[in-house]
């Protein structure tokens, strides 16, 4: 049973447990809708299939956070979905309920990894500790499912290791194909990871980054995973930590894609009820704080660290498991909202010229759950030229290319990629020594 759960609204006030673009399951006859649904609402964990989830923090109904427009008449079609988060009280996975259709979110994406210098650093890393701890050589494969452009794969082939990528997003794997990265265009599930370890043999490793936390069936893709790897080989899986997001207040993590929220006691569970043991858990600086998870198969594997048996204590520990714990996290969240607001308010007051840096997917959630308009914050700046040129989904600010700062020279800029704020400053430096300032929104609005 779900707790807390609230009815979703749709543009004519009718509810339904489904939610059409454009289109209303008629529940009162059973009439399908003209379409697929693409909302849907799951009433079990993904990870323990508990019935237990209890809702703690209501962000909103939102618009998807990647689903930029590109002209203000597209608004007229901008559907929004609610963002609502539940924790189970069967095995502690912090996880959203409502799900929207895959092929919606991800099968034309404009996250591009090749655009940060901080994750060009991080990649080149992660693909040398996985080569050194797996003794990686030109025979083995690695494959690496929402490879997005490639860029991790890169890391490896420039070491000598045989690589696939696994994308749906059909623009994105295009661009990974002509940097020579061979990818299949497609989504990844169990029957997925049969058919791959047919076509291209069993894999030394199989990497999920930021990925696992999007699938609906996290079972599925873990079993999926376990069929795609060699005997001794390792599912290797980054996500954004929950302790992180909690500890840290970032709320602004939680959006549409992301529908799982993981501990370290979270994915062992998950990954007991696969086969796979989670052999090792490093903490990662990348995205605001993420795990990078190992696991292997059970016969292989047979128990884990005494790292993660650790970390899984500590969580227990500081309250990661606890109802309770995430209520009060609920309560700063809204706490926060009223911070950034009334400094956004009195700077406009003062006659400050506010602008923004970035459109992440992060960014359009506290946008929109702080209600941060163009009133406000006429426009953001971002790098990626699949942005510029766009509307932010719900506040609808126009994204400019990045020289627009020093252009215009506000007084004052909102750091919406926050989780990049070392980075950005630093190639601000010009902005700032004009007299520009910056404002890192999370955990609580601060001018630096």
């Amino acid at each position: 049973m779900i707790k807390g759960a609230r009815p979703i609204r749709g543009k004519t006030g009718e509810y339904s447990s489904f939610h059409n673009a454009g289109t209303v399951m008629n529940e009162s006859i059973g009439e399908p809708s003209a379409t697929p649904p693409v909302h849907r609402v799951r009433t079990q964990c993904r990870a323990c299939g508990a019935e237990r989830l209890t809702r703690f923090l209501a962000l909103g109904p939102q618009p998807l956070a990647n689903a930029n427009l590109a002209t203000i008449d597209d608004a007229q079609r901008e559907e929004r979905y609610p963002l609502d988060v539940y924790f189970c009280e069967g095995c502690s996975l912090v996880q959203l309920a409502d799900v929207i259709d895959p092929e919606v979110l991800f099968r034309h994406y404009l996250y591009v990894t090749g655009t940060s210098e901080t994750i060009a650093a991080h990649n080149v890393a992660y693909a040398r500790t996985v080569t050194d701890l797996l003794s990686l050589g030109a025979d083995d494969l690695v494959v690496e499912i929402a490879s997005n452009d490639g860029s991790l794969l890169r890391c490896f082939r420039d070491l000598g290791v045989r690589t696939l990528g696994v994308e749906p997003a059909t623009n994105i794997a295009e661009i990974a194909r002509s940097h020579g990265i061979e990818t299949v265009g497609s989504f990844f599930d169990g029957e997925a990871g049969t058919r791959l370890r047919a076509a291209h043999g069993p894999a030394r490793a199989v990497i999920g980054n930021n990925v696992l936390a999007h699938v609906d069936d996290t079972q599925d893709f873990l079993r999926g995973a376990w069929e795609l790897i060699d005997g001794g080989g390792l599912v290797i899986t980054e996500v954004p930590y929950a302790r992180t997001m909690l500890e840290h207040l970032e709320y602004d993590t939680v959006y549409h894609e992301h529908l799982c929220y993981f501990s370290v006691t979270a994915l062992h569970r998950v990954c007991e009820s696969v086969g796979l043991t989670l052999v090792r858990v490093d903490e990662v600086p990348v995205h605001g704080g993420s795990v990078r998870m190992y696991a292997g198969r059970r016969e292989h594997y047979a128990t884990s660290s005494e790292s993660v048996l650790r970390m899984i204590a500590e969580e227990k520990a500081i309250g990661l498991t606890s109802l309770a714990r995430w209520q009060r996290f609920a309560v700063d969240v809204e706490a926060q909202r009223v911070a950034l607001r009334a400094l956004l308010v009195r700077l406009q007051d003062e006659g400050k010229r506010v602008a923004a840096y970035g459109a992440p997917a992060k960014g359009n959630t506290l946008l929109n759950y702080c209600g941060i308009g163009t009133d406000l914050v006429p426009y953001t700046v971002d790098r990626s030229a699949l942005k510029v040129g766009t509307l932010t989904p719900g506040m609808h600010l126009p994204v400019l290319p990045v020289e627009t700062l020093l252009d215009r020279q506000p007084d004052y800029v909102v750091i919406l990629a926050w989780n990049f704020a070392d980075e950005i400053m630093r190639q601000q430096q010009e902005f700032r020594d004009r007299g520009g300032r910056f404002i890192v929104p999370i955990p609580f609005p601060v001018i630096v």
